[in-house]
């Protein structure tokens, strides 16, 4: 029996076949700070995937390896309707939604709604103020619910000027 349902991101299905078909593509977005020290927000993917089990003698599933080293997890719960102060990310971390939506706003202007399922990649350190002295990026949530994130923090420092740096 196949268990197909769509994800909420990525329009991949899942199934609990045992053929794994082709690697996936999993986009994610990139808060990245550009030359000038301005934050951007770029849409990319994860498509460096190879077919290995976890933990043999798990089946093969298909695999990624983002980063590797010393990461921080942290779970944060933003009340509806809250809204941050303008600031960097503290450090190169994936954000994932559990649940509600949330909000990214970068310098260039452009505002990205996520929810349960999509990711963004928070690596815009360096920027410079802009005339309104913004640096780096807005964030809130979105809804009349609260919006739990899973925040992976990572150890390595920040690559600038080099969107999508994951593949």
């Amino acid at each position: 029996m196949t268990d197909a349902a769509p994800h909420p991101y990525s329009g991949a299905r899942t199934t609990q076949s045992a053929s794994l078909g082709a690697p996936p593509n999993v986009p994610y977005w990139h808060v990245w700070t550009d030359k000038n020290g301005v934050s951007r927000q770029t849409l990319c993917a994860a498509t460096d995937f190879i077919a290995k089990s976890i933990s043999p003698p798990a089946a093969p599933q298909w695999q990624d390896q983002l980063a590797t080293g010393e990461a921080v997890v942290l779970l944060t719960v933003q009340p509806a309707g809250w809204i941050g102060n303008w600031h960097e990310n503290p450090r190169p971390q994936w954000i994932i939604p559990l649940s509600g939506r949330w909000f990214v706003k970068t310098m260039d202007g452009q505002r990205v709604e996520m929810g349960p399922g999509e990711m963004s990649f928070g690596e815009d350190q360096g920027t410079k103020a802009d005339a309104e002295g913004h640096k780096g990026h807005l964030s809130g949530t979105v809804g009349d619910e609260p919006a739990v994130l899973m925040i992976v923090q990572m150890r390595s420092p920040p690559q600038l000027a080099s969107p999508c740096q994951f593949k």
